[in-house]
């Protein structure tokens, strides 16, 4: 398994920044800022998966060229 990617690390912030403005607007009663900070953590997640998906994809590629080089 290899290291995150910058599209992994971007959905992990994201998805903290979503849940903070999330739970501060509830906090608050500010029913925007909640609505804004749940769409950011599903952005969040998204970013994640992609990335991790990126990071498979290139694993497989790396481990075919070892296997193909033997």
């Amino acid at each position: 398994m290899g290291l995150p990617n910058k599209t992994e690390i971007k959905g992990k912030i994201n998805k903290a920044k979503g849940t903070v403005k999330e739970n501060v607007g509830h906090a608050m009663g500010n029913r925007g800022m909640e609505k804004q900070g749940a769409a950011d953590r599903r952005k969040g997640g998204v970013q994640e998966t992609l990335g991790k998906a990126k990071r498979k994809v290139g694993d497989a590629v790396k481990d075919l060229g070892n296997t193909l080089r033997k």
